[in-house]
């Protein structure tokens, strides 16, 4: 548990230093990430990001204000509002992931099979975990 907290916190630190300099808070930067996947409505960003419904709001004005996200019309539902990134949005997330240089270090320093292995252990460890995805994707953001 000790080596897990240690390079989530290693990880979170480049993170949130990547996300600062693009101008975002790290749970700013998150939501872009889980964007990423697919738009999502409110409620399923509050849940993936484990926080109340109004924060996610907030979180989500100030990103539609900067033009990173966008609220449409759920097509299965009209009364839900989904959100979508922008073509900005997009690129802010591919720019903080380019950001993330002790994160980069790290993983460069494995080989391609001892990559492989820890994409498919992660995989394995936090399968099913809220918030987390196994496309290998949405933990902060990045």
């Amino acid at each position: 548990m000790e080596r897990l907290a240690e390079s989530f916190s290693g990880y979170y630190g480049d993170f949130s230093l990547a996300a600062a300099d693009a101008g975002l808070t790290a749970s700013q930067a998150k939501t872009l990430g889980v964007l990423r996947a697919s738009p999502a409505s409110m409620r399923s960003l509050a849940t993936t990001l484990a926080c109340d419904a109004s924060n996610i709001t907030g979180i989500v004005d100030r990103l539609e204000k900067r033009e990173l996200v966008r609220r449409e019309v759920s097509p299965t539902d009209r009364r839900v509002k989904n959100v979508a990134l922008t073509e900005a949005g997009e690129e802010t997330v591919d720019a903080i992931r380019a950001r993330m240089h002790t994160t980069h270090a790290a993983i460069d320093a494995l080989g391609d099979e001892e990559r492989a292995t820890l994409y498919e252990l992660l995989g394995r460890v936090f399968s099913g975990s809220r918030g987390l995805r196994g496309s290998g994707g949405s933990g902060p953001a990045a």
